[in-house]
């Protein structure tokens, strides 16, 4: 037997089992997970009703790197292979990440002044969405209650250790990122599972996959589910600089003619979950529901960070097999949208594949990314899409991408049943369910897909 037969057979094995998978995965459709507390900050936008106006209002909230942070101008050098320079100027920054009310959260400033940051957002943003809830603290202290919390970056241990007499015991629980979920656990009083996640920029969308599962089995009746970045060391800017994935004029030209690269930001946000029939029974106030989840690999593509197309395409189908979702009902879908030449076409190729066939031509499939206002949160860049569509269901809007230049020749829009809005479109509640997906995708290699549908309708009064 040839070679070719071998592998064309092998092909068609691993296609076989795929589709088997997915037809078992149908007759088992996830319990869905109700999203019933929200708390988010980003570039530009201090909460959740801000994010709403920035979004739609399209403006791109990206600015020069603030002084407080790092000297751009000793620093900045337009060629990427400038030693010990960064290619850009840009970024999206939150403001005032140095406060914190240590005695809230009974803290001592001797511990706090060597907490990163990241560690003090949670801690606020997680307040924040359990009032969001309408949940008391209080009352969940010694529940089983989870925490699942994307984490990765380590800039202030870095900046930290460049002075040895900043050395304490505190240094080490300060940054550590396992002790940035376990820290929520500790000041919560939650005994469920607790686990700080780490697949770089699929981080968000991976926490909240794993926070659903453990929803499902029983582990927790609650749980936290959140991500956070903050730039504030010069040196990764530098070394992605070198990688050529900065985009010189600081912005996310998603789906655009002139994408470049793509710029860094500031993000934290914080989504309390239960399942849906657990929201039901207590009453609560449900802000979108997470019909189904689904995780895989990119494994052994053309290169270590290269996007594998038939891995995204294949990632999708099982999120919307776990949803017990058609492709023909989804509106929209929230891309991960980097702005690059070469992940742009690789990710409308894939949703095309999946969405296209059947598609109605006068229903083409929406395509957004909040990257082209808030830049790229990497680490949280899957809660800065997933907020965006649960705000989208809110205001039954799909935001615009006004400063969208030319398309993208390296996409083939005329044969694809999918459009990219520049302005604000209605989507309004009809007679049948909203649905969007949300994608996000690690260079790591590990990718993630939502399918966000609209809350329950109430029942007639």
């Amino acid at each position: 037997m040839s070679q070719t037969v071998r592998e064309s057979e092998k092909v068609l094995r691993i296609i076989e089992r795929l589709e088997n998978e997915v037809a078992v995965l149908r007759r088992t459709q996830d319990e869905p997970i109700a999203i019933v507390g929200l708390s988010c900050r980003f570039p530009g936008a201090e909460g959740p009703d801000a994010y709403w106006s920035l979004l739609h209002r399209g403006e791109p909230s990206i600015t020069e790197v603030p002084p407080e942070r790092w000297n751009i101008q000793a620093l900045y050098d337009a060629d990427p292979d400038a030693p010990g320079k960064m290619s850009t100027r840009y970024g999206g920054f939150l403001e005032q990440v140095d406060r914190f009310d240590a005695p809230f959260f009974g803290i001592s400033p001797r511990e706090a002044a060597l907490m990163d940051p990241q560690q003090r957002l949670l801690l606020e943003l997680s307040w924040e969405a359990l009032e969001n809830a309408g949940l008391s603290p209080d009352a969940l202290y010694g529940s089983p209650s989870g925490v699942f919390v994307g984490v990765c970056t380590s800039d202030y241990c870095r900046m930290a250790l460049q002075n040895v007499e900043n050395v304490t015991a505190y240094l080490g629980t300060g940054n550590a990122t396992s002790v940035a979920a376990g820290r929520l656990a500790y000041t919560f009083g939650f005994n469920g599972p607790c686990v700080s996640l780490e697949t770089a920029c699929s981080s968000a969308l991976v926490a909240v996959h794993y926070a659903g599962e453990s929803l499902r089995k029983g582990e927790c009746r609650v749980a936290l589910a959140a991500s956070v970045n903050l730039i504030l060391a010069p040196e990764i800017t530098a070394a992605f600089s070198k990688a050529r994935m900065m985009a010189p004029d600081g912005r996310c030209k998603t789906f655009d003619e002139l994408a470049d690269g793509y710029v860094r930001s500031e993000g934290v946000a914080v989504l309390v979950l239960k399942t849906l029939s657990a929201a039901k029974a207590d009453g609560d106030r449900i802000l979108a529901v997470i019909r189904g989840s689904a995780l895989n690999q990119d494994g052994a593509s053309s290169g270590l960070t290269v996007p594998n197309g038939p891995m995204q395409a294949a990632l999708v189908r099982r999120a919307l097999a776990r949803a017990g979702v058609k492709p023909a009902e989804v509106d929209y879908v929230e891309a991960h949208g980097t702005g690059t030449a070469l992940g742009d076409p690789i990710e409308v190729g894939a949703l095309a594949e999946v969405f296209g066939p059947g598609r109605p031509q006068d229903r083409p499939l929406l395509l957004g990314s909040a990257k082209t206002i808030v830049g790229h949160t990497e680490i949280a860049a899957g809660m800065a899409g997933l907020c965006k569509v649960i705000l989208s269901l809110q205001h039954e809007t799909v935001p615009g991408y006004p400063t969208l230049g030319a398309l993208s020749s390296r996409i083939p829009w005329k044969d694809l049943p999918v459009a990219v809005p520049r302005e604000p479109v209605a989507w309004p509640r009809g007679k049948r369910a909203r649905i969007a997906g949300v994608s996000s995708f690690g260079f790591s290699g590990t990718n993630a897909h939502l399918v966000i549908e609209e809350p329950p309708r109430p029942p007639p009064a």
